[in-house]
């Protein structure tokens, strides 16, 4: 089997919002693009050198979600592997065995939507806050792509982007607290 050399890249932008603006944004994506779903997500980020991620969606599906380079950058390589569901605790337990543990988990409600040819995705995550996402999967261009989903984010009248430093930031606090806090929200 040979290995996959044409990875997509996913390009995007993303801001953090407040209850307001992201009330206003599903308004606005319900009238102006093609609703596409909404999602409970449960989200383990794992202690491993690489990102690697099994995502739990709506109680019946899963993935196993690679991203390469940090967290915040404005594109990564990024494959998605579908498992059965029945399978997630066999997964975890594989895991732990080579020594991958939790490092972090998410909880998170997305709304999906299709602006044109931009996925769009609205979230509210439990004890880290309200954040949109304006993501393309390429195959180059990245840097263009990237101008082009800034100013898509720009043009939606959000008060202030927030910066990768901010995300960095606000991830660590999220990542040394992440029990407590979606305690706290539970």
């Amino acid at each position: 089997m040979e290995i996959n050399k044409k990875i997509n890249k996913e390009v995007e932008v993303r801001s953090f919002i407040d209850d307001l603006t992201y009330g206003k944004l599903i308004e606005y994506f319900d009238v102006n693009s093609k609703f596409i779903g909404e999602e409970e997500q449960i989200n383990y980020y794992f202690n491993c050198k690489e990102d690697l991620r099994l995502r739990i969606i709506n109680n019946n599906k899963a993935k196993l979600v690679y991203k390469s380079g940090k967290i915040h950058d404005n594109y990564r390589d990024e494959i998605e592997v579908n498992i059965d569901y029945n399978n997630v605790s066999n997964i975890l337990f594989i895991l732990k065995k080579l020594n991958i543990n939790t490092e972090i988990k998410w909880e998170r409600y997305r709304r999906i939507y299709k602006w044109n040819d931009i996925k769009v995705c609205i979230d509210d995550n439990k004890g880290y806050g309200n954040i949109i996402e304006l993501e393309k999967l390429v195959k180059g261009n990245e840097d263009k792509v990237y101008k082009e989903l800034y100013k898509k984010l720009k043009s939606l009248n959000i008060q202030k982007i927030t910066t990768k430093q901010e995300f960095n930031k606000k991830f660590e606090y999220y990542k040394n607290n992440w029990k407590k806090l979606l305690k706290n929200e539970i």
